[in-house]
């Protein structure tokens, strides 16, 4: 139960930063945040191949954030 609750709130807060992306660059962040944090999930769940894709979508969107850093 402490695993699902914990996937519910990853998920909810990756989507709803991925929805304010357009409002700031540190929106980007924090969705890579969202993306670790769902990762974690997909692998707690034994749910793997989950965990990989969510853990490369946080390396997809540091490096979008380090971009927007460098304009």
């Amino acid at each position: 139960m402490g695993v699902t609750f914990f996937g519910v709130i990853a998920v909810s807060f990756m989507m709803l930063m991925y929805a304010l992306e357009s409002r700031g660059r540190h929106f980007i962040v924090l969705f890579s945040l969202g993306c670790a944090l769902s990762s974690t999930y997909g692998f707690l769940s034994g749910a793997w191949p989950f965990g990989v894709v969510e853990a490369v979508w946080t390396f997809i969107a540091l490096q979008r954030w380090r971009s927007t850093n460098e304009r």
